[in-house]
């Protein structure tokens, strides 16, 4: 599409020290998860919940692409590319990070986040919801093994009663 308004770049973040020099990067959890579940709305009215699902996981995805160019860069050690993904995730209150099961050499993992930023506190439902999220962890899983492209599926979250959200990494190629 050429005559794009707003194609991503990371200087749409802007400079909040200069944009917010009394209120800062921090505000409340409730209003991100009402823009976030609001586009949600919207776009699942407008073109259904499997093309809903498909937006958030690619916009997940790009923003997992543009994380990992911007935030942490080219690392070769797996242990060193989580243990900064960790610190990272935390330290911008995204989640809380940790790896179940890690066979690099088979391209198999699995991921928990507790108090994930999209999900925890939500009511239960009988469906995972955190579609952006799989797109997010599966882009970073691919700019760290460049040579693999990952499948990443919820198999758990917080609105299906788990308490944390549980995700699989498999290679596909």
């Amino acid at each position: 599409m050429d005559n794009r308004k707003y194609p991503f770049s990371w200087d749409l973040l802007g400079d909040i020290a200069v944009g917010r020099p009394n209120l800062g990067p921090i505000t409340r959890i409730e209003l991100y998860r009402l823009m976030q579940y609001t586009f949600r709305d919207v776009i699942e009215a407008k073109f259904g919940t499997e093309k809903a699902d498909e937006i958030f996981y690619e916009s997940g995805r790009l923003a997992g692409l543009e994380f990992f160019k911007n935030m942490i860069g080219k690392i070769n050690d797996f242990h060193e590319f989580i243990r900064k993904l960790q610190e990272l995730l935390r330290e911008l209150r995204l989640g809380i990070l940790r790896v179940e099961k890690a066979d690099i050499d088979q391209g198999s993992f699995v991921f928990t986040v507790d108090e994930d930023l999209d999900c925890s506190g939500l009511p239960e439902s009988d469906q995972e919801i955190c579609k952006y999220d799989e797109g997010f962890i599966a882009a970073l899983m691919e700019s760290f093994f460049a040579d693999r492209q990952f499948c990443v599926k919820e198999v758990d979250c917080w609105c299906t009663g788990d308490r944390t959200c549980r995700f699989t990494a498999e290679v596909v190629v």
